[in-house]
């Protein structure tokens, strides 16, 4: 007997559906939130501690490489513990990583409280998708990873505008304490709604004495498998690099599109402020959309390649410099709708391609490409921006966007030739 994807979740009620899809996107709102509890604080914190840029940016280097090599251990814990316990101890660890940002004193505290803010981010992929497959209806599941998404976006819109205001008026240290009691109050409100993230693990005994396993040429993991097997599926390490495409393509977006988009078509800061906005809100709708095409089909890798290839070429069309600041405005929307389009199919071609039991470790490994290209694309954008070449920040984001395209592609074909070979 072979396995090819997680079992199915219990037929729960759309109310219970519904709430465990709103903790879950709580909890995911206020990861995202902390993915930016530093940057817009940055003129405060640069004039307190005369830091440079270069230093300033490896705070948030190191926190999402903590996060990325976090994230594909916490997968493990999450299938051995339970998502529930994992995911409370992360929501913790960003609270503590504020109050403790809150108070450095010096540049190595403040390396501290972000590499401390990584660590609790590396759990929400893991626990989230964990709880959402073992917890929603599959017929909501669609539904279920959109609002994951919307939240994460909107946990990333709130950031800027709650510690910018409070730091204008009471400073970074009391943003900062501000945003300490957030994880606070989500932490109490899972508590309260405990049981209704309980997935009932069961610890797997040590199959180190069994049989060694073998996967087949479709990329079929056998009964027995070992704690270790899913990391010779070829899907896992193509989801892994689908998820560094993507995050390249968006650090790209998030660091240097305003920049880029002032110096192409001139903007103003206001101007290129609203086009990310505008980004940023489309993902959010697309997401929204996505959802529903997610969960009315099972041809996942069809959905993401028409929508990141209208994404892409929104992105080499903005790269020209050939429309108006006005439209440039318009293809920023655009491009954000087109990968939020495909965040719902994204997370549900991953899901196909888990193992049986191995969720939390699938979600780890292959989410961890996300805080990887998090990590690496602020060098490569810097670099072209350093070069004078603010037009290739959306050819190199359109480039991504391609090769994402065809790592998909290949993850559904190996999905599909592994559920033939059942």
């Amino acid at each position: 007997m072979t396995t090819t994807m997680t079992a199915a979740p219990p037929a729960n009620n759309v109310r219970q559906d519904a709430l465990v899809i709103g903790l879950v996107g709580l909890a995911h709102s206020i990861s995202h939130f902390f993915h930016l509890i530093l940057a817009p604080l940055f003129p405060w914190i640069k004039e307190a501690f005369s830091l440079s840029y270069a230093e300033l940016g490896l705070l948030m280097t190191v926190f999402f490489i903590v996060s990325g090599v976090g994230q594909a251990l916490s997968g493990f814990v999450v299938d051995k513990l339970g998502a529930r316990a994992v995911l409370f101890f992360g929501v913790s660890c960003l609270g503590v990583s504020a109050l403790a940002l809150s108070m450095a004193q010096n540049y190595p505290m403040l390396l501290a409280g972000s590499m401390l803010a990584g660590l609790g981010n590396s759990v929400f992929h893991p626990s989230d998708y964990t709880l959402l497959n073992k917890r929603v209806s599959t017929a909501r599941l669609g539904y279920a990873f959109s609002v994951h998404g919307i939240t994460g976006n909107l946990g990333w819109a709130t950031a800027p505008v709650f510690l910018i205001s409070i730091a204008g008026i009471a400073g970074w240290r009391s943003a900062l304490l501000a945003a300490a009691l957030l994880p606070l109050i989500v932490l109490v409100i899972l508590f309260i709604y405990r049981d209704a993230l309980r997935t009932d693990e069961v610890a797997q005994p040590n199959r180190a004495a069994t049989p060694a396993s073998t996967v087949n040429p479709a990329g079929v993991i056998n009964k027995n498998e070992g704690t270790m097997d899913f990391m010779r599926l070829p899907a896992v390490w193509m989801c892994f690099a689908f998820f560094f495409m993507t995050a390249m393509a968006l650090g790209g977006i998030q660091s240097f599109a305003s920049v880029s988009l002032r110096e192409v078509y001139g903007m103003s800061l206001g101007w290129a402020t609203t086009a990310y906005t505008g980004y940023m809100l489309a993902s959010a709708a697309g997401m929204l959309w996505g959802g529903f095409i997610a969960a009315k089909t099972t041809q996942h890798d069809r959905t993401i390649t028409v929508a990141f290839s209208v994404a892409g070429c929104f992105a080499l069309l903005l790269a020209t410099g050939w429309v108006n600041a006005a439209l440039a405005v318009v293809l920023m929307a655009a491009i954000g709708f087109g990968s939020g389009i495909a965040g719902p199919s994204r997370d549900l071609l991953i899901r196909a391609a888990a193992p049986k039991n191995a969720t939390g470790r699938v979600y780890g490994v292959v989410y961890s490409g996300l805080d990887t290209g998090l990590a690496c694309s602020p060098l490569l954008f810097g670099a072209v921006m350093d070069a004078h070449h603010p037009g290739w920040i959306f050819i190199c984001i359109g480039v991504f966007q391609v090769m994402a395209i065809l790592t998909a592609v290949n993850v559904g074909a190996n999905t599909k030739a592994r559920a033939l070979a059942v």
